[in-house]
């Protein structure tokens, strides 16, 4: 089978890196800080869009200034601001163990994901990852995940993608392929069902039976 992975609020808890970076970038600009509770609606969708929730989509100028500003905390410090959930590292070895194909999909931007993946302890068992680039407003989960398919040729049926929100599920639903919504994570159940989701499951154990 093959197995695509969300990163933030999946496999790790990027909260405190996130948050910490949105609200250095808000205060770079001069804007007014959301509470923490409509900040973290901001994990997972682009960066660009939630800037521009809060400067106006029209400011350019200030989205591309807050973005320059959590990219340059990010390589700082942002980087190593997060946690592996429990059960995850016992979950992924399984799944190698047993020969499936791993691969990543997620919103951050390439070299962000890039610089966090090679320094989880079970980073080496994802063939792919699959992330937008630096310079888009937009992440398309249904292109990488159209991408994945076409890259390693699995039956529809034989592939599953996971993640905590449901940008997640809504890019599995448009590829006809199993959406499988994490309880640990950022979304709840009920966004994650109304999304379309297959399933959703409470712990990283339960992700091994799915095989």
């Amino acid at each position: 089978m093959l197995f695509l992975f969300d990163l933030d609020g999946t496999l790790i808890d990027s909260e405190i890196g996130i948050l910490s970076g949105v609200r250095h970038s808000l205060a770079h600009v001069g804007a007014d800080i959301p509470d923490d509770t409509i900040l973290r609606g901001w994990i997972g969708p682009p960066l660009r869009v939630s800037f521009g929730e809060v400067l106006g989509h029209d400011r350019h100028d200030l989205i591309e200034a807050a973005v320059t500003a959590y990219g340059e905390r990010f390589r700082d410090v942002g980087w190593s601001e997060h946690t592996v959930y429990d059960g995850i590292p016992e979950t992924i070895a399984a799944l190698e163990a047993a020969g499936h194909h791993l691969a990543i999909v997620t919103s951050k931007t390439r070299s962000h994901a890039e610089r966090i993946i090679p320094h989880l302890p079970f980073g080496a068992a994802f063939h792919r990852v699959y992330a937008p680039g630096p310079e888009t407003a937009h992440s398309e989960k249904a292109e990488m995940i159209a991408a994945a398919l076409a890259d390693f040729g699995h039956p529809k049926e034989d592939v599953v993608m996971i993640g905590d929100r449901r940008f997640d599920i809504e890019g599995a639903v448009a590829n006809d392929v199993r959406g499988v919504g994490v309880l640990w994570g950022f979304g709840d159940r009920e966004e994650l069902e109304r999304a379309g989701a297959w399933k959703t499951v409470g712990t990283p154990r339960e992700l091994v039976g799915l095989a």
